[in-house]
């Protein structure tokens, strides 16, 4: 019988599914995944990223970035075998950043560590950068349930922002790495809704370079629901002070309470 990527995974700790550190050959892809006590999450999203790299044997290294764990997170990239840095900044921007001035990929790709990507998502990506159609850009996505308060909140939220930083898809993102470096990465001043920020940069610079912002949607991310477990389905929507957080960007007391402290994980 022959093992699936994710299957081998579990089957077979020490088998190399990503590039290492002292890896000789060429990375195409460099994964960031900032990752703050996520053991519940990390094994899910590094086996689905696992499923997407088998078309890229030894072209994937996973960077994840250790933000004041202390829990099983830095175990469990080590068994596979992930490239790992530590950065105690409360500041997705400055994490991010961090695992991108080590990568050695041609792509960046960042996801969430309670994400995960379908099968192709690598693929799809690589197949669009190639194309010389496109800058870079996000991915379709959906959470792994859905209700009415999760639509409702999630419409709250996204109405705004696409009046502030225009129609950009995010989720994953993915670009070339010098296309990164050439806009500056995340905005470290930003402390939520740096990746809306970051897309809407990253699509002016495509167009000055006769690109555009593209949208994969042949593959997709799947998001887990822990914020609306924790706080409500409905939790946006009773409390759009987050919301108007969301917009500036800049609310250390908000950017706390959203992500930085521990958020019962």
């Amino acid at each position: 019988m022959t093992l699936s990527p994710t299957q081998a995974s579990l089957a077979s700790p020490s088998l190399e599914l990503f590039a290492a550190a002292d890896a000789k050959g060429p990375i195409k892809f460099s994964v960031l995944i900032p990752a703050h006590n996520e053991e519940q999450y990390l094994r899910a999203c590094l086996n689905s990223i696992a499923a997407a790299a088998a078309a890229y044997p030894q072209q994937v290294e996973v960077i994840v970035i250790l933000n004041r764990c202390t829990d099983a997170t830095e175990a469990i990239a080590d068994e596979y075998g992930c490239v790992t840095l530590k950065n105690d900044a409360k500041n997705l921007s400055q994490i991010r950043n961090a695992g991108a001035r080590i990568a050695r990929g041609e792509y960046l790709v960042t996801i969430d560590a309670d994400s995960r990507m379908t099968d192709a998502m690598l693929t799809e990506i690589d197949k669009s950068l190639a194309s010389g159609t496109y800058i870079g850009g996000g991915v379709a996505g959906k959470f792994e349930r859905i209700s009415l308060g999760i639509i409702v909140s999630v419409m709250m939220l996204i109405i705004p922002l696409l009046f502030k930083y225009g129609a950009v898809s995010v989720g994953i993102l993915w670009c070339r790495k010098s296309d990164f470096d050439a806009i500056g990465g995340f905005d470290e001043k930003r402390l939520m809704a740096e990746d809306a920020e970051f897309a809407y940069r990253l699509k002016q610079w495509g167009k000055r370079q006769g690109k555009r912002y593209g949208t994969i949607r042949k593959a997709q991310m799947i998001t887990s629901c822990r914020k609306f477990d924790k706080h409500g389905d409905w939790g946006l929507a009773r409390n759009p002070a987050v919301i108007r957080a969301y917009l500036r960007g800049t609310d250390r007391a908000y950017a706390d309470q959203t992500y930085y402290e521990n958020q019962g994980r």
